[in-house]
């Protein structure tokens, strides 16, 4: 989809490109891409950059065109991973700012007009622009890295009393999730000091917002660490719980499978075809029962004494 805006701010969308425009495609289809090609005379190349999943982060400055991909969060259902990153490429010419994602997200929604409409000012600096996008980036990042620490308390509490995988591969999901963001966000921070130190930045206003993309970056980075480190440490920890759960289980199992031997032994003996003794008395059945009923409560007893049930 292919969206026309007068300004930065989104508020006021347009039939054709101006001199000024900002351009936002999300999920471009075939026909779009083409139309990029020719009516906006972007290079194939970066479009195919641009929308390859496994793009990193970069810049590059040109004559007559500049460049800046950075890597955003997304919500993914891939394998069952909640959350994954793909690149968003910010192309500025002459006359047009572009912005491109081969997915909806939530740094530049395509449903809404306006990604800055809380702030109710145009913004005509296209750096000023792109710092900004930055700055929202980090704050996604935050955002779903708080459902991630949700989502693995939820998992904690089910591995608890847990014998399977299952609880297992979900964590393991979400350290994948915490590998993307970690890769990431460091890849942006990179971006985030090439353009501070180059000489695109000359207002007061977008050295104060680069400052505070850049601390919004490393909030989002250290906040990533800790819980990727939480996460490799609880997946040591219950994988031993799991293990652990699983031979109280099977010591359970044979203690009971002791106890039932009692009585089986009992009744073998007494079920054999030679002369036994009480054969001709009318009390052997019962007798004979409760001795195995006796046998077998002593033998719980004794196990319940060493705290083996």
């Amino acid at each position: 989809m292919i969206k026309i805006f007068k300004t930065f701010g989104g508020y006021i969308e347009i039939p054709k490109a101006e001199k000024g425009c900002w351009i936002n495609v999300t999920q471009p289809t075939a026909e779009e891409i083409g139309r990029l090609e020719e009516e906006f005379g972007l290079p194939t190349d970066i479009i195919k950059d641009i929308l390859d999943a496994d793009e990193r982060s970069r810049v590059e400055f040109d004559d007559d065109w500049s460049l800046v991909i950075m890597r955003v969060p997304v919500e993914s259902s891939n394998n069952g991973i909640p959350f994954q990153t793909i690149p968003l490429g910010i192309y500025v010419s002459k006359d047009f700012t572009l912005t491109l994602c081969l997915q909806n997200n939530e740094i530049l929604p395509i449903e809404q007009a306006s990604p800055f409409r809380e702030q109710y000012s145009q913004i005509s600096d296209v750096v000023n622009f792109i710092l900004r996008l930055f700055l929202r980036s980090g704050n996604i990042y935050l955002k779903y890295l708080k459902q991630i620490n949700r989502q693995t308390a939820l998992i904690e509490q089910d591995l608890e009393r847990s014998i399977k995988n299952r609880e297992l591969n979900q964590l393991l999901k979400m350290e994948k999730c915490l590998v993307y963001f970690i890769t990431s966000i460091k890849a942006n921070e990179i971006v985030l000091a090439k353009l501070r130190n180059s000489k695109k930045i000359t207002s007061e206003i977008n050295e104060d917002l680069i400052d505070d993309a850049i601390i919004e970056n490393k909030q989002a980075l250290e906040m990533a660490q800790i819980y990727s480190d939480i996460q490799s440490g609880m997946m040591d920890a219950f994988a031993s719980v799991i293990s652990n759960n699983l031979n109280v289980v099977m010591k359970q199992l044979t203690l009971i499978s002791i106890i039932l031997m009692i009585p089986t032994l009992i009744a073998s003996v007494f079920g054999m075809n030679v002369p036994i003794p009480l054969e001709n008395s009318v009390w052997a059945l019962p007798a004979i029962i409760m001795v195995s009923l006796v046998l077998s409560i002593v033998g719980v007893m004794m196990f319940r004494k060493r705290e083996w049930f």
